[in-house]
């Protein structure tokens, strides 16, 4: 009776890669907790998890609650993939466990290494290192926009040189913490997912950088078209109608000489954001297509 009480419930749905940030959002609002999002980038799928001691519905009801919400996130164009709803009862040493095969230390050049706290993975010689793990964070650094935007924040930090960085989705806080362990100065990073924020808080003190990131709430739709502070390197990793919406004000704080490092755009999608950036002066500097998805980061024309 004891071990039963001690399980939890794991619920899971695989869907895209596509998909998977509007499945995780339900499974937040449905479980009042962050999901645990593992993405298998071969496949490609995603299987995001939520654990708990007790369902917030009978088994039954859980799945056609489900499968209403997972049939919604379809009607907005999404690709869904296989939608595979999956509960069961599992040991809670197990579920952890679990996760641990999945996730493999990331290497992003020579210059930073990004693990989880298990890992016993060593970094190369002057590698910055940022730990971080599954179930307490919104991104590991696995999902290819992200991954993108660590390659740019390496390749674009010029030793010995100030540079400042904004982060305007910050998520996990991955890349503002990433940022700081590369040596950029100041760094800020904003969020308007009050969840998000105490999470990159957490993950910030983790890799003990709180005290060089500033990482406060705010909405993107809510800020000034003109900020005071402005940055060598901006990303913004969010929606594409954000992006197109709120262009002029991204680049607004941005240095002359600045980059704008932009993902999450979904490739269909990508035209319209590359037509808002350019309609504020920049230029396309590098683009990447993985999967679904399309990454690039800008310049300004000269």
């Amino acid at each position: 009776m004891n071990s039963m009480k001690a399980r939890l419930w794991q619920v899971s749905v695989t869907t895209s890669i596509e998909a998977e940030e509007a499945v995780a959002a339900l499974f937040e609002n449905l479980f009042d907790a962050p999901p645990s999002v593992f993405l298998d980038t071969e496949t490609p799928t995603a299987i995001v998890s939520a654990y708990c001691p007790k369902l917030p519905l009978y088994e039954a009801d859980l799945r056609v609650r489900l499968r209403t919400a997972l049939a919604r996130v379809r009607s907005f164009g999404l690709n869904i993939g296989s939608g595979r709803i999956g509960i069961r009862r599992v040991a809670p040493e197990n579920w952890s466990e679990s996760w641990k095969k999945h996730f493999k230390p990331l290497e992003i050049s020579g210059a930073l290494l990004v693990k989880p706290s298990w890992s016993g993975r060593r970094p190369r010689r002057d590698q910055a290192v940022v730990v971080l793990d599954p179930g307490l964070s919104f991104g590991t650094g696995q999902h290819p926009t992200t991954r993108f935007c660590l390659e740019q924040l390496a390749a674009g930090r010029i030793s010995g040189r100030p540079q400042s960085f904004l982060d305007i989705g910050s998520g996990s806080g991955i890349l503002a913490i990433a940022a700081a362990k590369l040596g950029y100065e100041p760094v800020e990073a904003l969020d308007c997912d009050p969840a998000a924020v105490r999470v990159s808080r957490a993950n910030a003190i983790q890799n003990q950088v709180e005290q060089r990131v500033r990482i406060f709430r705010q909405d993107l739709i809510r800020l000034p078209l003109h900020g005071s502070s402005k940055f060598h390197l901006i990303c913004a990793n969010l929606t594409s109608d954000l992006l197109v919406q709120h262009a002029k004000c991204i680049v607004n704080r941005l240095r002359p000489t600045g980059t704008l490092i932009l993902a999450g755009v979904l490739r269909r999608q990508f035209v319209e954001v590359h037509r808002s950036c350019i309609a504020t002066g920049m230029k396309l500097v590098t683009t990447r297509q993985e999967q679904e998805w399309q990454s690039a980061a800008f310049a300004f024309r000269r």
